[in-house]
């Protein structure tokens, strides 16, 4: 019996000892992507955000090219109208801003979220449009000179600031937070911050229908098609306005958002 308890017992001690040694050599489960710190395969995420900024709401889509290297498509859209009283005239104003444009961001440290993205803007529609009418008798002034709306044919007109004078136009922005994570998360929240070099804005303005007037009485009045003094001091406020606007020849970007990415393949 001694000798078949030491035989029992020798025998448990090898089998533990060989289940010990093949645990050992079975290779460990296999790391997530997050552990390895890796960057997904080159064009097998897509991200896509929505948010708001200087050019209204926002929309973004991007795909990773490389473990530095983001290419985005960014579209902004925003419009609102308001009527205000300037220089006589009723001007009802239209603000609409539509872009939509690419980037190429550059994560100089991949695993952090700060970058780089030069780009360019193909789609500008970015406008301040109005509508000008002018009460019959009320005076409005152009070049520093009164004129005077006709009560028997009210001047109205339309104009606008275009601020799209270089199209296509280069971008430059900086800004936090990777629409694809390196590390595997799938949520971002992108900040971002630069220029669009659109060039100065351009303004236009045309009086199209009205009769206008010297004087109060309305005793040297034209048709506004063919008034010369009337034209020459339209076209002298054009070139004012324009000169003031010049040194704006850029564009302000800031966008802040909530970003998905997924697997395409």
């Amino acid at each position: 019996m001694k000798r078949l308890a030491c035989f029992l017992t020798l025998t448990l001690l090898a089998a533990s000892t060989g289940l010990l040694a093949q645990n050992s050599d079975q290779p460990a489960p296999p790391q997530t992507r997050a552990e390895k710190g890796a960057s997904p395969a080159p064009f097998s995420r897509l991200a896509i955000s929505g948010g708001v900024g200087a050019n209204g709401i926002n929309m973004q889509v991007a795909v990773e090219a490389n473990r530095y290297i983001n290419i985005r498509g960014i579209g902004n859209y925003f419009t609102y109208s308001l009527t205000k009283n300037v220089s006589g005239t009723n001007d009802t104003g239209t603000l609409n801003f539509a872009t939509g444009g690419v980037s190429v961001d550059f994560y100089p440290f991949p695993n952090h979220g700060w970058r780089l993205s030069p780009g360019a803007l193909f789609y500008n529609q970015n406008a301040i449009t109005a509508t000008v009418n002018v009460t019959g008798g009320n005076s409005f002034t152009l070049n520093n000179t009164k004129f005077y709306s006709s009560t028997a044919s009210p001047v109205s007109g339309n104009g606008g600031v275009f601020l799209n004078n270089t199209n296509p136009a280069f971008t430059m922005t900086t800004g936090w937070g990777n629409l694809i994570s390196r590390s595997g998360g799938h949520f971002s929240v992108p900040f971002e911050i630069g220029a669009a070099f659109v060039g100065a804005p351009t303004v236009k303005l045309n009086f199209v229908n009205g009769i206008v007037c010297t004087d109060q009485a309305q005793t040297n009045c034209a048709s506004v098609n063919s008034f010369p003094q009337f034209t020459s001091d339209v076209n002298a406020q054009i070139a004012i306005y324009n000169n003031d606007l010049n040194v704006l020849k850029v564009y302000p970007i800031m966008s802040i958002g909530i970003g998905y990415n997924f697997r395409l393949h």
